[in-house]
């Protein structure tokens, strides 16, 4: 089982596959799939970053994906990564640095990703942007109302029951997927009416992601 759902995602990350939102996520992707890859130093990784962030840029004007409006009086939150504005009664709108990831690729997979396992807060995203020379993807998602304080044993759980498991803190990896997951904290999976939503995510692959 495991084997079949690697490839389903393999596919998802490959752009051959559909997961909700992905097709515009998928096309940058596959337009920055020609460029340079990650290096093996910290320096050749920030240049590599640095290239994208031009590709990006390039592309998401020539698409119309390229957006410097942003209502600042809706602001709600921010942490090290982004920054949340509420856009309307149902979505928030979060400006996503990708400061987590070492290429901009990684943040888009990421996002593949999220949207793959957790459709309920599926990212769409919307455009790209820049304040203060900084590139931030602009990703609209549903806006998930707390009714009660998460039970991080009860994330523990679940994640176990899909075959995660807990590595350290808030961690999981599932060996047989190549897929970790971090950051699962009781502010970035909320709880709403007994359910449990996943609304802020940090997905990596490993190098066994892409061995069959």
């Amino acid at each position: 089982m495991s084997n079949g759902l690697k490839h389903e995602l393999q596919n998802v990350i490959s752009g051959t596959s559909q997961v909700r939102f992905g097709a515009t996520i998928q096309s940058v992707i596959g337009y920055l799939g020609s460029g340079a890859r990650a290096g093996s130093t910290a320096e050749d990784r920030e240049q590599v970053k640095d290239q994208e962030g031009r590709s990006i840029r390039e592309f998401a004007i020539a698409c119309g994906l390229w957006s410097h409006q942003v209502d600042t009086s809706k602001y709600v939150s921010e942490g090290a990564e982004q920054k949340v504005y509420l856009r309307d009664s149902e979505h928030v709108l979060k400006l996503n640095d990708a400061i987590y990831f070492e290429t901009w690729r990684d943040y888009l997979r990421n996002l593949l990703l999220h949207n793959y396992f957790f459709p309920d807060t599926a990212y769409e995203l919307i455009g790209f942007t820049e304040i203060d020379n900084t590139l931030f993807a602009s990703v609209q998602q549903a806006y998930v109302i707390s009714t009660t304080p998460t039970d991080l044993t009860k994330v523990r759980e679940f994640m176990e029951a899909n075959g995660f498991i807990n590595t350290r803190n808030n961690d999981y990896l599932n060996s047989a997927l190549g897929v970790i997951l971090e950051d699962l904290h009781d502010e970035n999976v909320l709880t709403q009416n007994g359910i449990l939503y996943f609304i802020d995510t940090v997905f990596y692959l490993t190098e066994g992601f892409w061995v069959e």
